[in-house]
Parts: structure tokens; sequence; C-alpha cells
């Protein structure tokens, strides 16, 4: 089961994404996403020039085989654009590899620990009135579980709000929550910290009020908080029971979680900008998160993330995998392979894409009563119509960045 081609399809119906797709000299068919937001062309290149080729007579069966050479060959390991490289490569082979067996992704991994995955949906408002409507949309879409994200009095745009997203009169765009603008240079919002601080709570208040003890909630800190702002934060929501805080503060400083946890029982997540298990060591074995944030697309693949997960698991540390829309179908059905198998699931990001993203990756996974499925299709259960991908050629397009009121450059 030889490969006999290697493709990198670039396309943009509702945003920017990047499929590798291998093909075997038997036919069969294995798609990856590859997708890096804001620098999808780096992972074009790397893929094109430097992986392809490689790729090209090798055996499509031996995926651990072929992880090992992509990753240790390289000599520089790690980073985002070589991770989404091998990523892509590992998916295909599992798509492939599932397709030979004729049996989904997730039995080959061990066969499902459930029947179906909880999600949770992105709510925001710029005022609370604006939140309670989304939340309560999200409620009738089935969500389950809810991230509540909001506007802060004298900020004028800040990430996660949904009013203050992409201008767009398409209603076939699903662009509610993607901060990407299309352009040649990325937007600049404004940030506060300390208004943030103070305005928060307040808001967890209300929608507990207003929604109840029962709702499942979280909140995406966006890595803007110094460690003691972070634990000061996680200390001030503890009377609202959140579901988990995410990226409180830069997890680069490993060392700075310990001081958050120290002052604080909410949970927390951590992980969606790293790359490999090197990242999450540390976090882990101390005990400082208790969600791992990690995208299949972003941490080389299946295969890395469900080693990630299984050392997770002696800790009693659950998975949290990102999947917004910078996620394409293929990484989004990866993700839920993984997490049905695995028995240390805990919540699956979920926002949907847009209408013509669904066409291009014509998929068989499915949203019902609140929980996601990846279907039982052969592979992974995503296919890619090229013919309706070549509609739409990149545009460039960055995510946005924040400066202070002073000027400053502050973490978006």
């Amino acid at each position: 089961m030889k490969i006999a081609k290697a493709e990198v399809i670039v396309t943009s119906p509702d945003r920017n994404f990047v499929t590798l797709k291998l093909t075997t000299e038997d036919g069969l068919t294995g798609l990856g996403d590859a997708t890096l937001n804001g620098r999808e062309l780096a992972v074009v290149s790397y893929l094109k020039d430097h992986v392809a080729p490689l790729l090209i007579g090798s055996d499509a069966s031996r995926i651990e085989d072929t992880w090992q050479f992509l990753y240790r060959s390289a000599y520089w390991r790690r980073g985002p654009v070589t991770m989404a490289s091998i990523a892509s490569v590992d998916m295909a082979l599992w798509d492939i590899k599932g397709k030979a067996a004729g049996m989904p992704v997730y039995q080959l991994l061990g066969g499902a620990s459930r029947t179906g995955l909880m999600a949770y949906g992105h709510a925001s408002g710029k005022e609370m009135p604006e939140i309670f409507d989304s939340i309560r949309s999200h409620l009738e879409e089935g969500y389950r579980s809810i991230r509540v994200q909001t506007g802060v009095p004298g900020l004028k745009a800040i990430y996660g709000i949904a009013s203050q997203s992409m201008d767009t009169t398409d209603a076939d765009v699903r662009y509610d929550h993607e901060p990407a603008r299309r352009g040649a240079k990325p937007t600049e919002e404004d940030w506060d910290t300390r208004a943030y601080l103070k305005h928060l709570p307040g808001v967890f208040e209300a929608v507990r009020n207003e929604f109840g003890p029962d709702l499942p909630l979280l909140h995406d800190g966006h890595h803007r908080m110094t460690p003691i702002q972070a634990a000061k934060l996680g200390k001030s929501l503890e009377p609202y029971d959140l579901f988990w805080l995410e990226d409180c503060t830069p997890a680069e400083n490993q060392e700075a979680l310990r001081l958050v946890r120290q002052h604080t029982t909410t949970p927390l997540a951590i992980g969606e900008i790293f790359n490999t298990v090197w990242d999450f060591k540390d976090l882990i074995r101390d005990q400082l998160i208790d969600y791992v944030r990690g995208a299949v697309t972003h941490m080389g693949g299946i295969s890395p993330l469900k080693k990630t997960l299984e050392y997770a698991a002696q800790y009693q540390i659950k998975s949290g995998m990102h999947g917004p829309t910078d996620i394409s179908p293929v990484g989004m059905a990866a993700a839920m392979h993984l997490g049905l198998s695995i028995h240390n699931f805990g919540i699956q990001e979920y926002m949907k894409h847009g209408k013509r993203t669904d066409q291009v990756f014509e998929q068989s996974y499915t949203w019902e009563n609140g929980m996601l499925h990846p279907g039982d299709e052969p592979g992974l259960g995503v296919e890619l119509n090229q013919d309706e991908a070549g509609k739409y050629p990149y545009e460039q397009a960055y995510l946005p960045y924040n400066r202070l009121a002073d000027g400053t450059v502050h973490d978006w």
C-alpha cells in the first residue's frame, strides 16, 4: 500500500484551509488538516517543498514509523509549522488505514468509550442582554455547555465577541466567532486587564442568576493575564462554578500555573497553542491543569495527541480539544474519533463551519441533542470536493493583535 501522490490543497470558502491529500497506488485516498491560522502558506511550503517528496513510494500502513521519520529526520523539531505539517500526514494515514480496513478510525483506536461527545459553544455579547440572547440561541441549537465571552466597558473591540467580529453581509458565511480578518495587515484591538478583572465576575453572577446553577459555563482568558492576575480571577469566579477557566496566563512559563493553582480551585484548561507533549509534560506531571487543550491539527496528529492524553489520564486530567473554525472539518473529525475512543474525554470545543465550507468538505459526523459523533464511514468520514474547493482561492488573513492604552503591544 505505497503512496503514489501527495497533494497540498489550499481553499478559502469561509476562511483559509490547508489540506493534504494522499493517494495510494491502489487508489485509496486520505485527508489531513494542516491549517495554521494566519500563517497558512508557511505550512504549504513546508509540505510541498520538504514533506510531500519524502512520502512518495513509502508504505501508507506504517503510521508510527512515518511520524517518527518526519519528526526526527528533520533535526529541527517541534514548532507550529513543522507539527501542523506532520499532523496532516498522520491524519491522512489514519484515514487511509480506516478505508483499507473498512472501519471508522475510532474503531482502530480501540473502539468507542461513549455514545457521543459533549461539546460547548461560544456565546458572547457586548452587554448583558446580548449575552443572554446568545446563550439562549446556543441552547436552542442543542448546546449543553456554553463558553461565555463579554465586552468590557471602555474597550472598543476584544477577542471572542461575535458582534464585534468581521463585518459581512453574506448570510452564508458563519463569521460569528472567527476573528481572522481578510486583508494585508492584522486589525488592532484594545485591552485593559484591570477593567476586565473588575467587570467579569459580575457577568458570571448575572448569567448564573438568569440560567441557574446547572448549566456548565466556560471562559477563555486568552493568555492576557500575569500569573497573579490569573490567580485573582480564578478565585473571584469560584462562586459561579465554572467548568473551566481557559488560558488564563501565557503557559510558556510553566511555573506560572503553580502560583495560579495555589490560589484557586477553578478548573484550568491550557494548551491550544502547544505543539508537542513536551509543552504539556510538566503541567501534567505536576497536576497544574485539569484539561489538555491541544488540537490534533497542531499537535502533530492523532498519534501523538493520543499518547499525550494517555499520559494525562494517569493524573485524572481530561481532554478539552481545540475546535474553532480554523480547524477544518478534517481536523474536527480527527478530534472526534480520538475523543470517542479515549477514556479520559472531557469536552469538545465545537464551532459550526459556514455553508461553503460544508460544501467543500463533505462530512459524515453528526450533531444531535448536544452531542457530536464522527460517524461510521470508513476512515475519518470526510471527503474533499476539489471542484468546489477550486472556487475559493487563498485570501490573506490575519488574527488581530492588542495594544494597551499607552500603546504597548499586549498578548492577544
